[in-house]
C-alpha cells in the first residue's frame, strides 16, 4: 500500500493554502531539488566562513568584544548551515534493511539542533552583554561598524537563498533563522556604534546586544517547539487530524477509524498508518490508489498504509481503545 506514493509525484494543483510550493519538490524529485540547495550551501557557508576570518581578526585588532563575539556566533552560523545540508542530503538517501524510513528524519534533527545552537549563541551574547554593561569599554566604532556592515550584507544574503522555502521545510527554515538572526545582530552592532560615536555613551552597545537577543530568542522559539515536537512524532503542523480521520470515516462501506497515526518521516514528509473497519472489504487496488492520491492532495500524507477489518459483532481489535497504541 505504501509504496503507491511513489507513482503519483506530479506536482500537485497550487490550489492549497499557506503551503503552495509544497513539498513535492524535495522528495521523489532528487535530480532537480538539491541542486540549487548545494549551490545555495555552498554559496552560504563559504561566505561565512571567510567572513569569519576576516571578522575574528579584526575584532582582536580593533579590542572590539562586540566583533570576537560576533565572529564567534557567526562561526555557529556555518556549523548551522553544514548541518541542514548534511541533513538535506541524509534526507535523500535510499531506504536500508535497518533504516526503513531511509535516514529522513535528520532533517528533523537538524533543525532541532539550529534552534538549540541558536538559543545557545544567544545565551552567550546576553551574558557577554551583561557582564559589558557593568564595565562597558571603549570600541573603535568605525572598524565595527565597516565589519558589521559587511555581515548584515552577508547573512542577509545567505538567508534569502532560503527564504522561498522555509516554511515548507523546517529544515530549512532552521538555516534561514540562523542567517537572518546574524543579520540582525550585525544590524544592532552598526546602530550602536552610530549611536555611540555621536553620544560616547558605550552602555548603548551591550543594550542593543540585549535586545537583539531577546528578539531571536521570540524568534526561534517556534522553530525549537516544532522541532521538538516533530522528533516526538507528533502530526505535522500543515496536517489536521480531525479532518483526516473524518475523510477515512467518510469512504465507502467503513464503519470506523481506529489506530490512526500521522507523523513525519522528515521535514517535508508524512506518514500515515489507520486501521479501517469495514462492512465488506470493497478496497480493491483502484481504490486504494485513489485514496492514496486524495490523502496526498488535500493532507500532504505521502506514505499512507490502511489496514482493513470486517466487521464482525465479536471481534475487536485489540488496538482500538483510545489509550492503546
Amino acid at each position: 500500500m505504501g509504496h503507491n506514493h511513489h507513482h503519483e509525484h506530479d506536482h500537485h494543483d497550487h490550489d492549497h493554502e499557506h503551503d503552495h510550493h509544497d513539498h513535492d519538490h524535495h522528495h521523489g524529485h532528487h535530480h532537480h531539488a538539491p541542486k540549487n540547495y548545494n549551490t545555495a550551501f555552498v554559496l552560504g557557508i563559504s561566505l561565512n566562513l571567510i567572513f569569519v576570518i576576516v571578522e575574528g581578526l579584526y575584532g582582536y585588532w580593533s579590542q572590539s568584544l562586540a566583533l570576537v563575539a560576533d565572529a564567534g556566533h557567526n562561526l555557529s552560523d556555518v556549523a548551522g548551515l553544514l548541518m541542514a545540508w548534511i541533513a538535506f542530503w541524509l534526507a535523500g538517501k535510499k531506504p536500508t534493511r535497518h533504516f526503513t524510513f531511509g535516514l529522513r528524519k535528520s532533517s528533523v534533527l537538524a533543525a532541532l539542533f539550529n534552534a538549540v545552537f541558536l538559543l545557545i549563541a544567544v545565551g552567550i551574547i546576553l551574558w557577554e552583554a551583561v557582564h559589558r554593561l557593568m564595565t562597558p569599554n571603549l570600541i573603535e566604532s568605525k572598524t565595527v561598524m565597516i565589519v558589521a556592515a559587511i555581515g548584515i550584507v552577508i547573512n542577509a544574503a545567505t538567508a534569502l537563498l532560503f527564504f522561498k522555502d522555509k516554511n515548507d521545510d523546517i529544515n530549512l527554515k532552521g538555516a534561514y533563522l540562523h542567517m537572518a538572526a546574524d543579520a540582525l545582530i550585525s544590524f544592532g552592532v552598526v546602530i550602536s556604534a552610530v549611536v555611540i560615536s555621536y553620544t560616547g555613551l558605550n552602555w548603548i552597545d551591550p543594550a542593543v546586544s540585549i535586545l537583539i537577543s531577546l528578539i531571536i530568542i521570540w524568534g526561534t522559539w517556534d522553530l525549537l517547539k516544532n522541532s521538538v515536537k516533530l522528533s516526538m512524532d507528533a502530526v505535522p503542523e500543515n496536517v489536521d487530524p480531525v479532518a483526516v480521520k473524518a475523510y477515512l470515516e467518510g469512504l465507502t462501506d467503513v464503519r470506523e477509524v481506529h489506530d490512526l497515526h500521522i507523523w513525519a518521516m522528515s521535514t517535508t514528509e508524512t506518514a500515515l498508518t489507520a486501521h479501517l473497519t469495514m462492512n465488506q472489504l470493497t478496497l480493491d487496488n483502484k481504490k486504494l490508489v485513489e485514496i492514496t492520491k486524495e490523502l496526498k492532495k488535500s493532507f500532504k500524507i505521502h506514505h499512507p498504509t490502511l489496514q482493513v477489518e470486517l466487521f464482525e459483532e465479536n471481534f475487536e481489535c485489540h488496538l482500538k481503545p483510545e489509550d492503546v497504541l
